[in-house]
């Protein structure tokens, strides 16, 4: 059997289909799994063991439905569902299974705060779309693979950095989930432990101000890396602090500490912190209490609705600091 899983991006979204994939590999006898993504996210899955064949989405959409008919697909698996996968589903004409994307439910919560979703993750309506293979979340969490030559040759880290560090990811795709430059900068100052930054090429002026606030303590290297040289930073990291973003996924993936920080959007939304069932990993959502606007959208704005932007301005610097002395202990 062939079966061709489709997810584009971004960083987070892949990350959260691995354990779908890895199920389906090790449940299904003889698969032969192919995954079709963006180019720019080809170094994010190009180690995996579970995946047999790569594809890479081109600009011109036809030329990658020529592409993959040149492929017998017993079936479709697609873990984006937009109107890109639905034209190759139509092209390639095989059977094909959509994840839920609960679009209408989720705009009902953001727009009149009413919660009708599910209560489950979105890598369980990931898996959910195996269910006619026979495959179950064999729920062991998340997987990131890194290439050796990233492993065998990793990121020089300063002196100081050297005996454990926490790693701080201060980049997010949206203004509103991501912690203003004051906050991290009064964070930073109360947590008594080196902090390497992590984000990418936008974040470098960020992260410069942010590290100069104490340069012995704080080591940036936003912009400096590659998707999976962060990823190795991460998984050096003794503790990860992060907006809702990406790396988050992929601390998750090294079975990490993880605090997360809250804004436009929250755990309801069902993109939070997935580890193993059974697993005894800390983690700890840092949201603003008693804000009646929150979530405002299912994936972050350019601005807040309100004006206000309380949901990060209010964040409390200290019990955040707290709770990583905590883990780091």
């Amino acid at each position: 059997m062939r079966l061709l899983f489709i997810r584009f991006s971004s960083i987070g979204d892949i990350v959260l289909t691995t354990p779908a994939i890895r199920c389906a590999k090790q449940q299904i006898p003889g698969v032969e799994i192919h995954f079709l993504t963006k180019e720019s996210m080809k170094e994010i899955t190009e180690s995996s063991p579970y995946i047999d064949h790569f594809h890479y989405l081109d600009n011109d959409l036809n030329n990658t439905i020529q592409s993959l008919k040149n492929f017998e697909f017993d079936h479709i698996i697609d873990l984006h569902n937009n109107l890109r996968t639905f034209k190759i589903k139509q092209a390639i004409k095989v059977k094909a299974t959509s994840y839920r994307k609960l679009s209408l439910l989720k705009l009902v919560l953001v727009q009149f705060h009413i919660n009708l979703l599910p209560a489950s993750h979105v890598c369980d309506r990931y898996m959910d779309t195996l269910k006619s293979f026979g495959v179950q979340n064999d729920e062991q969490g998340l997987d990131y693979f890194l290439p050796a030559s990233v492993v065998d040759n990793p990121t020089k880290l300063p002196p100081t950095h050297q005996g454990g560090f926490a790693a701080l990811v201060i980049g997010a795709s949206y203004f509103t989930k991501k912690m203003p430059i004051d906050k991290l900068i009064e964070l930073c100052s109360k947590i008594q432990y080196p902090i390497v930054l992590i984000g990418g090429k936008d974040d470098q002026a960020t992260g410069d101000l942010i590290a100069s606030s104490n340069p012995s303590k704080i080591f940036n290297t936003s912009g400096a890396l590659s998707i999976n040289e962060s990823a190795a930073i991460i998984q050096r990291a003794k503790l990860v602090l992060s907006n809702d973003t990406g790396f988050l996924h992929v601390a998750c993936a090294f079975k990490k500490p993880t605090i997360i920080f809250w804004g436009a959007t929250t755990p309801v939304l069902q993109f939070g912190a997935y580890y193993p069932l059974h697993s005894d990993v800390k983690t700890f959502d840092a949201i603003v209490p008693n804000l009646n606007c929150q979530p405002c959208s299912k994936q972050g704005t350019h601005i807040c609705p309100k004006g206000h932007f309380n949901c990060m301005r209010l964040q409390d610097t200290q019990l955040i600091a707290d709770k990583a002395t905590e883990y780091l202990s």
